[in-house]
């Protein structure tokens, strides 16, 4: 008799790793210009002062463009990656990605996010969108906040015509 496998593990586990990594390193590279600077004249204990020609921008600055070329270059390869290898991306991994120039959004800095509801008076809170501007290109993508998410289609119950017909005429 053979062994089973024990613990198969999950299935594209290289792939997914993969992806986490573009993700994480375009993310990082994208931020690594925005951190903020420490005055040339203040030391503290334990810490290091250095300038901002040093690092390459100041915090109020943009980013580097070589390392915001690299971002846009790994976040280009994840999106790639994830659709040879028909994996889907996350809602929240697509939502931080610029789908028209492929920029890192980070709130504040890349992108700028609002909430609006179109309703009259802003009465209906399903109305809710999360509007993000991309600050690199200047496209705006619109997400609804508090909508369920349909339930794909190997999910749902399948649709039975009889059924259907069966509810009307109980409620006539």
């Amino acid at each position: 008799m053979a062994k089973g496998k024990a613990g198969a593990g999950v299935q594209n586990r290289a792939i997914y790793s993969r992806i986490s990594f573009l993700q994480q390193a375009a993310v990082n590279l994208s931020s690594i210009g925005r951190l903020p600077t420490v005055p040339s004249g203040a030391h503290t204990a334990g810490t290091t002062s250095v300038s901002a020609s040093s690092r390459g921008s100041s915090a109020t600055g943009p980013v580097p463009a070589p390392l915001e070329a690299m971002s846009r270059r790994l976040a280009t390869d994840l999106r790639a990656v994830s659709l040879k290898t028909r994996i889907r991306l996350k809602p929240a991994v697509k939502q931080t990605i610029c789908k028209f120039c492929d920029s890192v959004l980070i709130e504040g800095t890349s992108c700028t996010s609002i909430i609006e509801n179109k309703s009259k008076g802003a009465k209906k809170p399903w109305a809710d969108v999360l509007v993000r501007k991309c600050h690199t290109c200047g496209r705006v993508r619109r997400y609804p906040v508090s909508a369920a998410r349909p339930k794909r289609k190997t999910a749902r119950e399948p649709h039975d015509i009889g059924s259907h017909l069966r509810q009307q005429k109980q409620k006539a």
